[in-house]
């Protein structure tokens, strides 16, 4: 895959996130990769700080490209895919991070038998810890897929979903990052409340995170098992536990993967209708 010529058109906050993902796991040669984006001050950043090479047309960077990815809205996508839709090679791989943008919608936007794998990354893939899901659309062979894989697991790991289940998947991990550093926030303010410094507070959260999942994964042990090592008779967990029953924490965080879900879901309606 190191030489392995990416074009990432939109180099917004996720493009970018991808670009530094692949750069710094050193998963493709920054010279392999081009950014496209009509945000010249947004270009000329990515380029000062991935050294990947930069254009203003998307329709130069798809021809260049043997793995295409869209890293734009889904309200513009249409009319991206009619700009580059001439220049693709006819075996690229067209890589769509797009919100409820289906597969199909690509396929009959490009005609003939594009090789489309759609994928939800989240913003983690700046720091190379995303949780990413891949669907492949109907022309998508199992080579294909496998790219799309390593270029996704250069930057966190990956899993396979169905179509049907990619808003699911937009409301849990896409959306995900933003939960998490909300209950950080939370977490660091109550330590202020209790009487830590913010510094000393917000390290013990960031770090409370890390260790409890990194036990989730390690262990392979199911959370409840290990909220149970942590829960003794009598104890503090025992007695925080119970206020997050009454106030409904679960519940809370249940509700927003739903509501994510469902507004994702809205998204790509006129996309699944066309």
């Amino acid at each position: 895959m190191k030489n392995t010529k990416i074009a990432v058109i939109g180099a917004g906050n996720m493009g970018a996130a991808l670009i530094k993902g692949l750069v710094q796991s050193r998963a493709v040669a920054p010279g392999s990769i081009t950014a496209a984006d009509t945000n010249k001050a947004r270009l000329s950043e990515v380029k000062r700080n991935f050294k990947v090479k930069t254009l203003t047309g998307n329709t130069e960077a798809a021809r260049r490209a043997d793995v295409v990815i869209l890293s734009v809205k889904p309200q513009i996508l249409d009319r991206v895919l009619g700009e580059i839709k001439k220049s693709l090679k006819k075996d690229a791989l067209i890589l769509s991070v797009a919100a409820g943008y289906p597969t199909a919608q690509i396929e009959r936007l490009l005609g003939q038998k594009p090789r489309v794998v759609r994928a939800m990354p989240n913003i983690a893939a700046a720091v190379g810890m995303a949780a990413t899901a891949l669907c492949r659309g109907k022309h998508a062979r199992k080579k294909e897929l496998g790219l799309a894989k390593k270029i996704f697991e250069s930057c966190g790991s990956v899993v396979e979903v169905d179509e049907t289940l990619m808003d699911a998947v937009t409301g849990l991990s896409g959306t995900g990052p933003m939960y998490v550093f909300i209950i950080i926030e939370a977490l660091s303010d109550a330590g202020v409340k209790v009487g830590l410094d913010r510094h000393i507070a917000t390290r013990l959260a960031v770090q409370t995170v890390l260790g409890a999942a990194q036990m989730v994964d390690k262990t392979g042990q199911h959370p409840i098992f290990l909220k149970d090592l942590v829960t003794s008779p009598g104890g503090t967990a025992i007695n925080a536990l119970y206020s997050m029953e009454k106030t409904g924490l679960r519940a809370v965080l249940m509700d927003a993967v739903e509501t994510a879900t469902r507004r994702s879901r809205e998204l790509g309606q006129p996309f699944n209708q066309g």
